[in-house]
């Protein structure tokens, strides 16, 4: 039996009590680590998965929240309405539109912002508080601001406008600009946190290969296209990714500034579902548009990352 024993023992390189003091020690681990993540499982089923679940449900059927008692199943009917819903495709077609300029813009500007901080050599952290300000501001707080600003009657842009022999505009009352208001006050709003990002992301990049590509004979720009751009690509997919899924859930700006409108000329999906489940009360249609929305989104980021991500092997 010990000849036995010590063969084992050779085999396996570890005493059989060892090994079992190991995994019993490896099951503490993972154990105490499970405890540690039990409040946020717990937090996330509450309030995002069991949500989840539940509209799902919901959107099978005609639920309205004053007569919950005659809820009855009705399929994929909320999805038939849904197709045919003109105020749906206004809203979805608002939301590509604004997902096409903020995307670049945004992004653009934070870059860019990111590029003239990492280059200062004094009040480099004043510039990070003034650029970055915005982002630590609530929304409401920015867009009634904003609101001021762009009053037609009085606000401060259109009397900067008049000063100088330009006529006033309508700005948030003009259907034809009233998106591109939205969007800049959201880039404005939202440069900041990712300029931060790019900022950490420059930093990382090796001053070495800077100086190898200048004594190769390469002039700024060359390196900003040949080794910034380059080394930044991991940073830039986090941020066109959530950019893109910030972009998707805009309601705030709108919600406060012009209320969807003029003629539902800023009127997103997500804006849409609020009205229709909390003002019209209609929750099995909104939870019907929550579905088939939260479908959009999850389909636009693969292609995204399928598109703009490159090679995983680089």
């Amino acid at each position: 039996m010990k000849n036995v024993k010590g063969i084992f023992r050779g085999f396996t390189g570890v005493r059989p009590k060892a090994r079992s003091t190991i995994q019993s020690s490896a099951l503490k681990e993972n154990a105490t680590g499970f405890l540690f993540l039990l409040p946020a499982l717990i937090v996330l089923g509450l309030f995002l998965f069991i949500p989840a679940m539940m509209s799902l449900y919901y959107s099978f059927t005609d639920y309205y929240m004053l007569t919950p008692d005659l809820t009855e199943f009705i399929g994929l009917e909320n999805f038939r309405t849904l197709l045919s819903d003109a105020t749906f495709r206004t809203s979805v077609g608002n939301i590509f539109q604004f997902v096409l300029f903020i995307m670049p813009i945004q992004v653009g500007t934070a870059l860019g912002l990111a590029l003239l901080v990492n280059r200062s050599r004094r009040g480099t952290m004043f510039y990070k508080i003034a650029y970055f300000s915005p982002v630590v501001m609530s929304l409401v707080v920015v867009s009634v601001l904003w609101l001021y600003i762009l009053n037609p009657a009085s606000g401060l842009l259109n009397e900067i406008l008049q000063t100088i022999g330009l006529p006033a505009q309508p700005f948030l009352s003009s259907p034809n600009q009233a998106m591109y208001v939205i969007i800049f006050v959201s880039a404005w709003q939202g440069a900041g946190y990712q300029m931060l990002i790019f900022l950490a992301g420059l930093q990382n990049i090796p001053e070495e290969v800077y100086e190898a590509s200048t004594i190769d004979g390469a002039n700024k720009w060359q390196q900003f296209l040949n080794v910034t751009l380059p080394m930044l690509k991991p940073t830039s997919l986090l941020i066109l990714t959530t950019t893109l899924i910030d972009a998707f859930k805009l309601i705030i700006q709108p919600m406060v500034m012009t209320q969807g409108g003029p003629l539902n000329s800023t009127l997103t999906p997500v804006y849409y579902i609020f009205r229709t489940g909390f003002t019209d009360r209609q929750i099995g249609f909104a939870s019907a548009l929550t579905v088939m929305y939260g479908g959009i989104i999850i389909i636009f980021t693969v292609l995204q990352r399928k598109f703009v991500g490159g090679d995983k092997n680089e």
